[in-house]
């Protein structure tokens, strides 16, 4: 006997990565193992020197196909075995290998958009038309502000079942826009367990014929862009209240929200313009429970003195990889 084991990738286009995936056939006493595909076909190779090697670093149970079918998430590796240059998990190992220690927790809240494949108007908006302003859409309820509920009830329990660490799902701003919340993990899990779920979100659309955008501002005009806010906290963080503000500021030390943004997806300037809830993307802010500041300490962490710190400022369609790397080195470096 035998199971299908779908191998699962991030690819190299540029300048927003894609999920790529194919299925190898395995025999019931063997474990999946490396195996490769043709990078000159996935932005990662020339065909003169093709192969690229896909190694397996997490697997979990196929809730689509059931049974003993599983999902193999995979790095990218050269085939002297190093990592490849698009392979943006190895340095989030590596950070999580230096500062592990702290215990760095994420949760990660993605935002997406789906859309109707014909015109590519956001579900919940009238053909080629507008729905009413923003407002009763956000965590709404009823046919006439919803839009989109039986898919996203579907993806929630397929992550269930694969054994992923969803923690949640609304209904966001904007008509046909949506979010799940995963975490809390830690730098590497989290995004692991992000792009899976982003996959099987992917394969469900196929199923509704839907699309699932993560475009950062997929409707121009008065509409919510779409983001990934990044929560996250360190053990000491988790204790005292100076270590959450010691964080907050060591985003904003110089240098750092440039880097930062460079590594927080396509499409900043358009969604951090300073309105929908949103803090310019050339100016850096926190503040307790500002929905506007690139940074926002929550409320209840104020007032407990311990907790954890939101960076609204990531993408839908950021690399969660880069994304936690890049908090794990600058905050954790900040409090060794």
């Amino acid at each position: 006997m035998a199971y299908q084991a779908e191998y699962i990738w991030i690819d190299g286009t540029v300048p927003t990565s894609e999920i790529r995936a194919k299925t190898r056939v395995i025999a019931d006493d063997k474990e999946p193992g490396i195996w490769g595909f043709d990078g000159s076909s996935t932005n990662q190779a020339t065909g003169d020197n093709s192969d690229v090697v896909l190694q397996p670093v997490y697997q979990c149970h196929d809730p689509i196909r059931g049974g003993n079918n599983i999902l193999v998430l995979c790095e990218t590796q050269l085939t002297d075995l190093t990592p490849h240059p698009t392979n943006t998990r190895a340095p989030a190992v590596a950070a999580l290998e230096k500062y592990g220690d702290q215990e760095p927790w994420f949760g990660l809240e993605q935002e997406y958009t789906m859309l109707q494949t014909g015109s590519g108007w956001p579900y919940g908006f009238p053909q080629h038309g507008f729905p009413g302003p923003q407002g009763p859409y956000y965590c709404g309820v009823g046919a006439v502000k919803i839009a989109g509920r039986d898919i996203v009830e579907e993806h929630t329990a397929w992550c269930i079942a694969a054994g992923l660490g969803i923690s949640g799902t609304n209904a966001e701003v904007m008509p046909g826009q949506w979010e799940f919340q995963i975490g809390p993990l830690d730098t590497v899990t989290v995004a692991d367990h992000l792009w899976i779920s982003r996959y099987l979100l992917y394969r469900l659309g196929e199923e509704y014929n839907v699309e699932i955008s993560l475009e950062a501002k997929p409707m121009k005009g008065d509409w919510n862009g779409a983001g990934m806010h990044t929560n996250f906290s360190t053990k000491a963080m988790r204790e005292g209240y100076d270590a959450v503000v010691a964080a907050a500021e060591s985003l904003g030390a110089p240098g750092k929200p440039e880097e930062h943004l460079a590594g927080y997806g396509v499409g900043i300037e358009e969604r951090l313009t300073g309105e929908h809830e949103t803090q310019r993307y050339d100016q850096f802010s926190y503040g307790v429970s500002d929905r506007g500041a690139s940074v926002r300490i929550p409320w209840q962490v104020a007032k407990d003195q311990k907790g954890y710190i939101e960076d609204r400022r990531p993408n839908a369609n950021a690399d969660p990889y880069l994304v936690t790397t890049l908090m794990t080195n600058t905050v954790c470096g900040a409090l060794s």
